[in-house]
């Protein structure tokens, strides 16, 4: 139920930040934001960041349009999967084949 809250206070922080318009939001604090946000969700325990990465999908259904995919992309954006693989070099390298088969 936590997971659930703190993805959906990620999830409005972060569609903030990629959706708003740059003459409403200085392009250089956006980006120092989303850096902090990325640092912050490195060092959360990694058994609560597992609760938050199967949480984005979920919430992403309350969103619609390009929100939608921003919110289904958190994971991904920040690398999240990684950091709960930082210990398992098979893991990482199967995230990365993903990532080069996806870009």
């Amino acid at each position: 139920m936590i997971a659930m809250q703190v993805a959906d206070i990620i999830a409005e922080y972060v569609v903030f930040l990629t959706l708003t318009d740059e003459d409403e939001l200085n392009l250089d604090t956006a980006v120092k934001m989303t850096e902090s946000l990325a640092d912050h969700l490195e060092e959360m325990d990694k058994g609560f960041l597992r609760e938050l990465v199967d949480a984005f999908p979920v919430i992403a259904e309350e969103y619609s349009g390009e929100a939608k995919e921003v919110v289904r992309n958190i994971a991904y954006s920040f690398y999240l999967e990684e950091a709960l693989a930082a210990d398992d070099p098979v893991r990482l390298a199967e995230l990365a084949a993903l990532r080069d088969a996806r870009d």
